[in-house]
């Protein structure tokens, strides 16, 4: 199977950034205070660093980075219990923060796919292409929500690891 990828990029909201450090070099320019240039300079770098966001399935694994690759992630497809399409708010933001889906990686839009791994962690993936990587996920066995849970034993990347057990959960 072809392994999946797709990169989500900033577009018009580097506009933003883009004002900031023309504003902050005109300013260096005009009082001649040089630190600003450095406002600056650092401002482009962080506009850089999350231009795109690119995520990946393939090879038994999840992973996603920001930009040219400097701030990377990834997990194991086998230690995934449960990923769903979510909708974030605007409160949620952009860029890397805790929600109240787990971490949340995201740099445009409102759409994103959350994941739960099996010793409970929780994070989400921002994307414009939900669809695409919840098929993704599932054609390397990962359980869709609406989905039954995989059972533990059956390991679609061939991970031989157990789970760690549930401690203080009685059903």
């Amino acid at each position: 199977m072809k392994p999946y990828q797709h990169t989500q990029r900033a577009g018009r909201w580097l506009s933003i950034p883009a004002v900031i450090c023309l504003v902050l070099l005109g300013v260096t320019l005009w009082t001649r205070i040089w630190p600003t240039a450095g406002g600056a300079v650092f401002i482009a770098g962080l506009a850089w660093v999350f231009s795109s966001l690119t995520i990946e399935v393939g090879g038994g694994r999840l992973r996603w980075y920001f930009g040219p690759g400097i701030l990377r992630k990834e997990v194991r497809l086998c230690e995934i219990a449960n990923v769903r399409a979510v909708k974030t708010r605007w409160i949620d933001g952009w860029g890397i923060h805790y929600t109240r889906f787990g971490w949340l990686y995201n740099i445009a839009g409102f759409e994103a796919v959350a994941v739960e791994l099996e010793h409970g962690r929780r994070f989400a993936l921002g994307t414009d292409d939900p669809p695409g990587l919840l098929s993704a996920l599932q054609s390397e066995g990962c359980p869709i929500a609406a989905s039954a849970p995989r059972n533990p034993t059956s390991r679609p990347c061939g991970c031989d690891v157990k789970p760690p057990a549930r401690e203080g959960r009685h059903e």
